[in-house]
């Protein structure tokens, strides 16, 4: 059974809910846009099990969670995650960032590395778009809410390799409307800004055949910033590699998190 502590974390400029696993060194985890963190639920077990603490943050507008989007950034969302580590007293931490989840990571270790140890990206989106645009498909939605499968099923999401069952997803919970808020909110925000996740370590886990987060991305990561990048490609594996192929992300997070633990 895994052990879950929920909370509403107030800062300046929301309420976040947060989801928290366990004890030992904390470890943040940040979802896709528009996404609440439930679909973590097995990797922040494990995470537990190996001695970190796993803490899942929804972002504005997300299950629990408020706060304007109108007008915001990047960089604010960056922050209320800064402000939630600063007032559970856990920083410096790690980061997880899964799709524009690591977008928001990669912005806080640039903006607040006092605070943040390595970073673990799935999903390396941001220099290489894909074609069409994110967001094209979620133009389409009707409702206020869906599951990850209809996301796929409904709107054609770009969201699996070929390979994978859109029923995986089905517990994958979506505010279609949020999805293009967050996605609107690193529109105007210059990439040198985030793209590098400051000086922390990086690992990059992606999956071969995603089409939001194409590989080159990560391949781009690596050529740029040498040694301080890590890159585990997963074949078969699109941009929820986490639901698709949970064993082999876990074994690539704890393993990069687990050599600074345990040294």
């Amino acid at each position: 059974m895994k052990l879950r502590q929920n909370r509403i974390i107030e800062v300046s400029g929301a309420k976040l809910e947060c989801a928290i696993y366990g004890s030992g060194d904390p470890v943040v985890l940040l979802a896709n846009a528009g996404c609440s963190v439930g679909y973590f639920d097995d990797l922040a077990g494990t995470l537990a099990a190996g001695r970190f603490q796993a803490i899942c943050i929804n972002m504005r507008g997300v299950g629990e969670s408020s706060g304007s989007l109108e007008g915001a950034t990047l960089h604010d969302l960056a922050a209320d995650v800064a402000e939630a580590v600063e007032v559970l007293g856990c920083g410096p931490a790690h980061l997880i960032g899964h799709a524009f989840g690591n977008r928001i990571a990669r912005c806080l270790a640039a903006d607040c590395p006092s605070l943040v140890r390595k970073v673990v990206v799935l999903a390396a989106g941001g220099l290489i778009a894909p074609s069409p645009p994110l967001g094209a498909d979620f133009r389409k939605a009707s409702e206020v809410k869906m599951n990850g499968s209809d996301c796929v099923t409904k709107l054609g999401a770009r969201w699996l390799s070929p390979a994978s069952d859109p029923r995986i997803l089905s517990a994958v919970e979506c505010w279609p409307a949020v999805f293009l808020a967050h996605l609107g909110t690193s529109r105007n925000v210059p990439l040198d800004e985030w793209w590098s996740g400051g000086r922390a370590p990086l690992l990059v886990v992606q999956g071969l055949d995603d089409q939001a987060a194409v590989p080159g991305n990560g391949y781009a990561l690596r050529e740029q910033f040498g040694e301080r990048v890590r890159v585990v490609d997963l074949p078969h594996a699109g941009h929820f590699m986490v639901l698709e192929q949970p064993e082999a992300v876990a074994r690539a997070v704890v393993e990069f998190l687990g050599i600074e633990a345990q040294s």
